[in-house]
């Protein structure tokens, strides 16, 4: 799969989509592209980009009734006109429009997992939060946590207080951040639920127009920016199943790897197995 040839200008390319310039809006194409570790893997999973898409526009439409978002109207009818000439697009495309991110990425999470064990085990906190003593692995918060970082252009992100951040944003605009990634987690973890999900913890990510108007950007409640276990296998006390990338992560966990460029090549075994995670996903949520 390739973007190239596109009468557009790219004015931006991140780990998985990459951003054309169409006037007053924004053509986002996701690619094949998988990263962990903020590193881009050499091979991607085909389909991918396809999957991280649709999943995105389902969950907007129900953000929506949340918060504004950055999806254009009649959305489906526009992205087919303006890639009639390149069909093989249209799935992978959303056009939206131009707005100023935020520095930061907000995260919710409502399980104990990742690096938030990690640092539950050193400190008995959930970075600035204070835990129950003797809580394990994948066991449910006793209330949702927002636990923002900083987007770092390269690197890795690292995280914030919510007084940092506030600081950061401005105490305004932080409360009906945080305010938001908290409805809008407990929506993707009910909805999720509904299909047998869980959703341990994700991330958002926001912007704002001229005016300041805050909006839902990017992707959202994708298997790229969310945790997503099994709900028949859940069990406290070990790592989860996923359906995520968490899979290509505990992979890479197994190799003498620094986590620094170049990645690994993924064995066609992990490919096949993340492209069924996603597709479980999708099919599970979506139906």
């Amino acid at each position: 799969m390739t973007v190239e040839g596109l009468p557009f200008k790219k004015i931006s390319q991140g780990k998985v989509r990459e951003n054309f310039d169409i006037g007053d809006e924004l053509l986002i194409v996701a690619t094949d592209r998988i990263s962990a570790f903020d590193v881009i893997m050499p091979n991607g999973v085909p389909g991918k980009g396809i999957l991280l898409t649709q999943i995105s526009l389902w969950w907007f439409k129900f953000a929506a009734e949340i918060m504004p978002t950055h999806v254009v109207e009649n959305h489906d009818q526009r992205v087919r006109e303006l890639l009639k000439d390149r069909p093989e697009l249209i799935e992978r495309s959303m056009i939206v429009k131009k707005l100023k991110p935020m520095p930061i990425e907000a995260i919710a999470r409502g399980y104990l997992a990742g690096s938030g064990w990690k640092e539950y085990k050193q400190t008995g906190k959930l970075f600035e939060f204070t835990l129950p003593a003797g809580m394990k692995e994948s066991q449910k918060l006793p209330q949702p946590l927002f636990t923002p970082t900083t987007k770092a252009a390269e690197g890795h992100d690292m995280p914030i207080t919510n007084e940092e951040c506030a600081k950061l944003l401005g105490r305004d605009v932080f409360d009906q951040i945080k305010t938001a990634s908290l409805k809008l987690y407990d929506m993707g973890s009910r909805k999720a639920a509904e299909c047998g999900i869980i959703l341990a913890d994700t991330k958002f990510e926001f912007g704002t127009d001229n005016s300041g108007k805050i909006y839902l950007i990017d992707e959202v409640l994708t298997p790229d920016s969310s945790r997503y276990w099994p709900a028949d296998k859940y069990e406290v006390g070990k790592s989860q199943p996923s359906y995520d990338k968490q899979y290509v992560r505990d992979w890479l966990e197994t190799l003498d790897w620094n986590k620094k460029a170049p990645g690994p090549v993924l064995p066609d075994e992990v490919v096949k197995n993340t492209i069924k995670c996603y597709s479980e996903a999708l099919s599970k949520l979506m139906g």
